[in-house]
């Protein structure tokens, strides 16, 4: 089929059914095109006699390159635009640079098709770009439109039906504004939203934690226009009724602790713990049968087995039901990590685009508030990272200065620094067979141990759009939970430890890159490869930790690089503390805990973003 000035011209069925739709329409700034539709997306070519890829004057581009195509895949709406005046074209011929003629606007209709463009200085960067094309006949501007509709509603994932839930506190107390920025995105995209704005400390906890998995399935997925910390909240509201799991794998003398400590408790089927972010912190998660004569939930044993066999359905991971970020906090690490850009009308066109990447997420088990507490088991989960010394005691800080917005990060941080606080602990990791056998034996470690790989900045993977690393392993999917990355909890044969003071221990899910650390805590750390980063600062002079921290907020640095820092990647950690306490901070909000154990789960959940981009 050809369309030419509005009229339809065809041959026989078969070849209409093969043949490509065309017109000639007018593109705005452009000229007079032949637009053309093809099987992935529309072309077009302009029909004046200069090309249509920037005018010139006496050699002189006047204008910038203009694209001559877009995909469906990018296109997230199209609509028929009310009749008016477009602009045909601009300064295409010498005589009009000399004349100064201006460009000749006519009365016509016209659609238009919303799309992106990508920063030409940040290929992370997403900007919104609209292509206005006229014709004189409203009925061909229609018919476009339709067929642009066929093509998009064949695309997979795209969201229909979210909840949004907004904190009007988050970051710079901007969280309302930011929605109003980016809604009218949905709005053309026939996205249909549900908007919670959030009244109060654990609101949005405790809306996902009660909402039925019936009124769930009704959403493509949950948006939360904030920062880490209110993803965590939500994530956490979500996870707690819905992810049954086993508490993590711990070596022996951990379990033993605990069972001489279980003797005085009187323990139920469910153990609720306070937080004073939520009214109701999350159980323990495991149904009442899970538990053994001890009262505790079964853990695993040393080589990674559960001590007993259970079945233990559940509705996770579910690559249908997406979350996403509206970047609106004061450090927005995870929204950085899963497209690139801190930017609020990217992450809005990840989203109403249906983009897709898993995320791994670690279960952090509370097994001890402090030293002569009772077992009081209680689950937290966290998507980026989890820190306690420095990392706690700047979130505690921090929040005594609220009214400072983000600023009260460097501040609090500054104040922590000079403290130079260390703490003893203990902790306990499962050792990966495949990183023993590339680590560099260091005969000055305790306990044996093997020295953390440090690879130079040319063996680095970095995790990108497509990443190799999180897309070819086999991907965390079977219908019964297990205690640790299947793939991987099998090479598992023993627990390393680490005991010592420490001025800060660290796990990072992902690279963590954010704006005082372009390079993230971790540069080469994976959205969805099963493994956490084991950080451990042990306590040293206030020159070197300095000097550490500045290889953190210095593109290209290697804060990993000194005698005083080991790293471990392990899918499984135990911590416990003695002596002076500190607190843990989980992807932004404070979790106290004396005795915890850990374990990442993944790719547990999706969002709705692509990876950022090379």
């Amino acid at each position: 089929m050809e369309i030419n000035g509005g009229d339809c011209n065809s041959g026989d069925k078969s070849q209409a059914e093969t043949s490509v739709l065309s017109s000639k329409v007018s593109l705005n700034h452009v000229g007079e095109v032949t637009l053309t539709l093809n099987s992935d997306g529309l072309s077009w070519k302009s029909l004046d006699s200069g090309d249509n890829g920037g005018s010139t004057c006496l050699g002189i581009k006047l204008v910038p390159d203009i694209p001559t195509e877009v995909k469906f895949s990018d296109i997230y709406a199209v609509e028929v635009a009310d009749s008016g005046m477009i602009q045909e074209s601009n300064l295409t011929s010498v005589g009009e640079c000399f004349l100064g003629n201006e460009s000749h606007d006519s009365e016509m209709n016209h659609f238009i098709i919303h799309s992106f463009q990508k920063s030409k200085s940040q290929a992370c960067l997403w900007i919104v770009a609209m292509y206005s094309f006229g014709h004189k006949d409203l009925q061909t501007c229609q018919m476009w439109v339709n067929k642009i509709n066929d093509s998009l509603n064949k695309e997979v994932g795209r969201p229909r039906n979210l909840l949004v839930f907004v904190h009007p506190m988050s970051g710079k107390a901007n969280g309302r504004r930011t929605w109003e920025h980016v809604a009218p995105i949905f709005a053309r995209a026939k996205i249909n939203t549900k908007v919670i704005v959030t009244q109060r400390a654990g609101h949005a906890f405790d809306v996902m934690k009660s909402t039925t998995n019936e009124e769930l399935n009704s959403y493509d997925g949950v948006i939360a226009v904030g920062g880490d910390g209110f993803f965590n909240e939500i994530l956490n509201g979500f996870l707690s009724s819905r992810h049954k799991a086993p508490f993590p794998p711990a070596p022996s003398d951990f379990l033993d602790t605990l069972r001489n400590d279980v003797n005085s408790l009187d323990y139920a089927s469910n153990v609720a713990c306070s937080e004073t972010h939520y009214n109701k912190e999350s159980d323990p998660l495991l149904p009442s049968s899970a538990h053994n004569e001890l009262g505790l939930s079964p853990l695993g044993t040393d080589d990674g087995s559960h001590s007993i066999d259970q079945e233990i359905e559940y509705l996770l991971p579910n690559q249908r039901f997406r979350f996403g970020i509206i970047p609106a906090g004061s450090t927005d690490a995870i929204v950085i990590c899963t497209t690139g850009a801190r930017d609020p009308i990217t992450s809005a066109l990840h989203i109403a685009l249906g983009k897709r990447v898993c995320l791994d997420v670690v279960q952090v088990v509370r097994w001890k508030t402090t030293s002569t507490s009772k077992v009081e088991p209680c689950v937290r989960y966290a998507a980026s990272f989890a820190g306690y010394g420095f990392y706690g005691d700047v979130i505690t800080e921090s929040e005594k200065y609220r009214w400072m917005g983000p600023k009260r990060y460097d501040y609090a941080g500054t104040k922590v620094f000079l403290r130079h606080r260390s703490y003893e602990a203990e902790v306990a990791y499962l050792e990966v067979e495949s990183e023993k056998k590339s680590s560099i034996p260091d005969g000055s470690r305790m306990f044996g141990k093997v020295r953390s790989l440090k690879r130079k900045k040319c063996e680095r993977i970095i995790c990108r759009a497509n990443c190799n690393v999180c897309n070819t392993q086999p991907v965390y999917s079977s219908t019964r939970c297990p205690s640790a990355t299947p793939d991987m909890i099998s090479q598992e044969k023993r627990w390393l430890k680490s005991k010592g003071r420490f001025l800060s221990v660290g796990a990072a899910v992902m690279s963590n890159r954010n704006e005082r650390a372009p390079d993230g805590l971790v540069a080469d750390a994976h959205l969805s490869d099963g493994f956490l980063h084991l950080l451990l600062i042990k306590d040293c002079p206030h020159a070197l930790y300095l000097w550490h921290l500045t290889q953190l907020a210095r593109k290209g640095g290697n804060p990993l690089d000194f005698n005083f820092v080991e790293h471990y990647k392990t899918p499984a950690f135990t911590f416990t503390s003695f002596g002076n306490e500190s607190v843990w901070n989980l992807d932004g909000e404070l979790f106290q805990a004396h005795k915890l154990s850990a374990q990442v789960f993944r790719g547990l959940v999706c969002l709705f973003a692509s990876g950022p981009e090379v």
